[in-house]
Parts: structure tokens; sequence; C-alpha cells
């Protein structure tokens, strides 16, 4: 299971590196990640953006074309990008033992970091309609749905609601919380902040604008409602059965 990587070392560059993940979720492991999932190229030492797992119209009308090889090729990239670049800029400050711009590059770590890694679980927790996408869970996870929220309607409202409200650029998730053993339903600004330190993400939706704009413009309730019809159910229920394993 070598391939297998928990979200400490999701971004193995920071091992490499020397470095603690400082990512989104990061006192938690995240088993069902994979050093493929994450791009990351052992012989270069830096991570690649991923492809994504299916077409960019595979997802229409819910979520147009235009938006998600925007979104894909442009923003998701660009995480990769500065998450590389502060991994190095971090090893640079060591060789030269330079202080001066830690503070700047540790935050840039997180946001990148926290920004690869929900993208990550963003695109592959969703599925084109009538492919794996939409519908309604079953099994364990739709048990413990019902037992955490009391229905899937009343999980449906309030992860809709939370997503609809979030501050400014975020997203909303359902998540695991191993403590309690139950799902919880949470918000994260940017790409970190608001964590829920030691919760297992299991479905994330990107409602920074550049998510759904072209589309829906600032109907962000719109774009949410439509993404319930495009979640990858079968996916959720393997992160959820490695998260409770």
């Amino acid at each position: 299971m070598h391939d297998q990587i928990d979200r400490r070392a999701a971004l193995g560059t920071f091992a490499v590196a020397g470095l603690g993940a400082t990512a989104a979720f990061a006192s938690r492991p995240t088993p069902f990640l994979t050093r493929r999932d994450l791009g990351w190229d052992e012989a270069a030492g830096e991570y690649v953006l991923p492809p994504l797992p299916y077409a960019y119209d595979a997802l229409v009308p819910h979520i147009d074309e235009q938006t998600m090889q925007i979104h894909h090729d442009k923003h998701h990239a660009g995480y990769v990008r500065g998450l590389n670049k502060a991994v190095a800029a971090l090893k640079d400050a060591r060789s030269s033992s330079d202080s001066s711009l830690i503070q700047h590059w540790e935050r840039q770590l997180a946001f990148h970091g926290g920004g690869h890694v929900n993208h990550t679980l963003f695109w592959t927790g969703m599925a084109p309609a009538g492919s794996g996408g939409g519908g309604k869970p079953s099994g364990s996870l739709a048990e413990a749905i019902n037992k955490s929220f009391g229905s899937f309607d009343a999980f449906q409202f309030q992860f809709k609601a939370a997503a609809g409200a979030v501050e400014g650029s975020g997203w909303g998730w359902l998540v695991y919380e191993p403590i309690s053993s139950r799902l919880l339903v949470t918000q994260m600004e940017n790409q970190q902040k608001m964590l829920f330190a030691g919760v297992v993400p299991l479905l994330g939706v990107d409602v920074w604008e550049h998510a759904y704009y072209l589309n829906y413009q600032n109907r962000r309730a719109d774009y949410v409602t439509a993404f319930m019809n495009v979640i990858n159910w079968s996916e959720i229920q393997r992160r959820y059965d490695a998260a409770t394993a």
C-alpha cells in the first residue's frame, strides 16, 4: 500500500523538505488520497496538476464546460504552482538561515496546499449524472447521515444552507468526526480558515465565485443545488469506509 498516503503525507514534498503539513484537515489522516491523486512526481520532487477524471463538459447542465476548464486548468493549476513555490522558498530559507520571510511562506504553504488538496477532493467527489453522479447515498453512509442529521433531506438542507452562507470565498464540507463517530457539516473560508481540526473530509463543494459565476452569476444557492445532482456518492461512501475502518 505504498501509494496510500494520509493528510500529513499527502503533501509529500513537505515530508521530503522536513516540514510539517499545514494544509486543510492536516491533523487527521485522509487514507483515500494517493500520490497519484495529488499528482506527486517523485522524480521531479514536486506536484503536477492531476487531470480531471472526466471531460470538461461531463457535468453539463449542472456545471458548464467553460467553468470546468478555467477552474481546473487555471485556478487549480495556480494552487499547484503556489504550493511548489512555497516549498522551494522554505527550503531556500533553511539553507540560507534567513527567517525573514518564514511567516509569509508558511501562510502560502497552508493556502496553496489546502487549495490543491481541497480541489482534488472536489473533482473526484463528482461524477456525470447517470454515470455515478446524483441520487442518494445508500448503505452505511446513508445510515450515518440519517443518524447524524435525522434524514437525507435534513442533511441537504443544512449542507446547502451552510455552503450558501459562507462569508466571501470558501467551501461547504461534509466531514466525519471520529471522537463522536458522527457526521458534521462545516464551513471553510478561503482554503483553510475555520478549520475543524481532527475531522476527515468526505464531501466538499467549492463556493469561490470562480466555481460558478459564468453560469450562475450571484446565484450561489442555485449552483449548490445543482451540485447535489453530480455528487459521486459511491466515492463518498469509499471515503467514509476508509475514515471509519
